[in-house]
């Protein structure tokens, strides 16, 4: 056999063990799992807070809104933006931060991660650091990635650009369709429990056409839920854990 084709053997040989450990970080999408082992990295936090974040935006037609409910209720919420959203809608952004909401960063485009290898990661997360740096003048340190799925490569990445990976503890299943404000609220309030973060969006670009209006339907009921349970609502920095400088 030539050194050529016990090369290529040995790289072929070694395939199976570099997927696993590339898609191995995507256990964590379990959300009992993750809850369970993985406290951090599900966004718990001190068990009389509730931390609220909202993916997928901004929206110029629906995240206004939003912010309209969250002022007349003077809550703040963690916002994951999408960095191809935040370039197209900047002075959106800026009202976000205006408002006093926190900003994290949900990638440039949606799209999975375990596709992507580490220098398409690696850009990815910096364009959409970088983007929402430039317009706020303050760096995101907080990363969701796309679906909540994550890969090694990812990790790295984001350890390399001062990003802190956070998922949730209870969503809304309000991208759907079918979801109405009753299902929302109904589906946060199975799981929802102390220390806890929500996941919800206040757009629909990667969401069925209009499914938003379900989530700020069932706003004030989840916010309700959360103050007859005796928990403060707001972002994840005031969630009592630090965040890296």
């Amino acid at each position: 056999m030539t050194a050529a084709r016990l090369v290529r053997t040995a790289a072929l040989a070694a395939l199976p063990a570099l997927v696993a450990a590339h898609a191995a970080p995507a256990v964590s999408t379990f959300g009992p799992l993750r809850n369970r082992a993985m406290p951090r990295l599900s966004g718990r936090g001190r068990p009389d807070h509730i931390a609220l974040t909202f993916d997928d935006g901004p929206d110029p037609l629906s995240t206004p809104l939003f912010l309209r409910l969250l002022a007349e209720r003077q809550v703040g919420a963690t916002f994951f933006l999408l960095g191809r959203e935040a370039h197209r809608s900047p002075g959106l952004v800026r009202e976000i931060a205006a408002a006093g909401h926190e900003i994290g960063i949900h990638g440039w485009l949606h799209r999975p991660l375990l596709l992507r290898g580490p220098r398409a990661t690696y850009d990815d997360f910096a364009r959409a650091r970088d983007t929402v740096a430039d317009i706020t003048g303050l760096r995101p340190t907080l990363f969701r990635p796309p679906y909540g799925v994550m890969s090694t490569v990812a990790h790295l990445a984001a350890h390399r650009l001062g990003l802190t990976p956070v998922l949730w503890t209870c969503w809304g299943q309000d991208w759907t369709a079918r979801a109405t404000p009753e299902s929302v609220h109904r589906t946060v309030k199975a799981d929802l429990d102390a220390g806890g973060t929500i996941l919800l969006h206040d757009s629909d670009c990667t969401s069925a056409p209009g499914a938003w209006r379900s989530t700020l339907g069932a706003l004030p009921r989840v916010l309700g839920t959360c103050e007859q349970r005796g928990y403060e609502i707001g972002p994840l920095r005031d969630h009592g854990w630090p965040q890296p400088a």
